[in-house]
């Protein structure tokens, strides 16, 4: 168990329940940065200004998409041994 699980074990059931909506808070600030950046790539696709500088926003998509989701899923057990959904 590590200091971050250890910490979300001693959150009361009311900051527990702040913490899942914050973590989907931040899944919907992902999702809509991940469609702006690939509207940029698809953008500069169809100008034809494909180049060097287009691997960078694709490099911030990858990132994004692979992002450790290690405290979703604790957060989640943890709202499970509890019984709160």
């Amino acid at each position: 168990m590590n200091m971050d699980t250890a910490r979300l074990r001693e959150l009361s059931d009311d900051e527990l329940k702040r913490e899942v909506k914050k973590l989907k808070n931040q899944g919907t600030i992902d999702a809509v940065i991940v469609g702006f950046l690939i509207g940029v790539v698809i953008y500069s696709v169809v100008k034809g200004t494909f180049g060097w500088l287009m691997l960078i926003p694709i490099y911030f998509v990858y990132k994004l998409i692979k992002k450790p989701q290690f405290k979703k899923k604790e957060v989640e057990a943890i709202m499970k041994e509890r019984g709160l959904s």
